[in-house]
């Protein structure tokens, strides 16, 4: 198998290199760590929150900024410096609250709005404190999350509504995308229960785009990507080889060059060694 002149790795985080105990195993650890011996530098992609995702950059002890809430949020941990912010114009995230709220959807819907990197919910639903003990981050409950937005004067990063019905995320996609262009809403699902919302110009294909050409000065030929849901389509297409995890959803799995074992099998050991290291 030829091995092209990888100059970056980048990695989605849960389904691809945390797995179901919300952890990172060591063999995935000393595969990073052989990467980066290499002198090829690693970067991590992912839909979570900033603060939630730090702790897995520092456990992998990489060194470049972070690619957080899809893109939306570029950060260099080590400076404390944000290349990029691209919020949701407020109006759209209003607008996608009335749409949460209507009465057959809103019983089946935790809502989330993240801004400066807090989560802010109206309620705490089951999922959602599922949801926050997975990424170790403790909502703000508030009563009125219009009046919180008006209040903070900060648009929101992204806007994810969760449903423990995946069929209700599909149907939210299907109709949320034929209502809005691309160009005003960038629409995705992260995990089949996951709906998210972001800036247009957002996406993890933008954000490592940014990250190669722009910070590190290399071609897309150059970098690889690893992923695991629809989030990472964008990012496995702009990527010289892009490779989807074996737990991956069928249509990820076909779009992508190569698929991997599962994140329980450590699907990212093998990818490396086959893609990154040759061996």
């Amino acid at each position: 198998m030829l091995i092209p002149d990888v100059r970056l790795l980048v990695l989605d985080l849960d389904g691809t290199v945390v797995g179901d105990d919300n952890c990172i195993t060591p063999a995935v650890k000393s595969a990073v760590a052989l990467v980066r011996q290499r002198g090829i530098k690693v970067a991590i992609a992912t839909g979570r929150m900033y603060r939630s995702a730090l702790r897995f950059y520092r456990e992998l002890d990489l060194t470049l900024p972070l690619l957080s809430y899809q893109g939306a949020w570029i950060q260099d941990p080590h400076t404390g410096e944000r290349h990029r912010h691209c919020p949701i114009d407020p109006q759209r995230a209003l607008e996608l609250l009335d749409y949460f709220e209507q009465a057959d959807l809103s019983p089946h819907l935790s809502i989330h709005f993240y801004l400066n990197d807090q989560l802010y919910v109206q309620e705490m639903r089951p999922d959602t404190d599922q949801y926050a003990k997975r990424t170790l981050i403790q909502p703000i409950l508030v009563d009125d999350l219009r009046l919180t937005l008006a209040a903070v004067g900060i648009a929101p990063t992204k806007v994810l509504a969760v449903s423990e019905d995946p069929r209700i995320v599909d149907q939210m996609i299907d109709t949320l995308q034929k209502r809005y262009d691309k160009s005003e809403l960038y629409l995705t699902r992260s995990a089949p229960i996951y709906f998210e919302a972001a800036n247009p110009q957002v996406n993890k294909g933008v954000a490592v785009q940014y990250l190669a050409e722009e910070l590190l000065g290399i071609t897309r030929a150059q970098v690889v990507a690893i992923g695991d849901n629809y989030n990472d389509l964008e990012m496995l297409e702009y990527a010289g080889v892009g490779i989807a995890m074996g737990n991956a959803p069928l249509e990820v799995q076909q779009q992508a060059d190569w698929v991997a074992p599962t994140v329980e099998e450590d699907g990212v050991v093998t990818a490396i060694k086959t893609w990154v290291l040759g061996e």
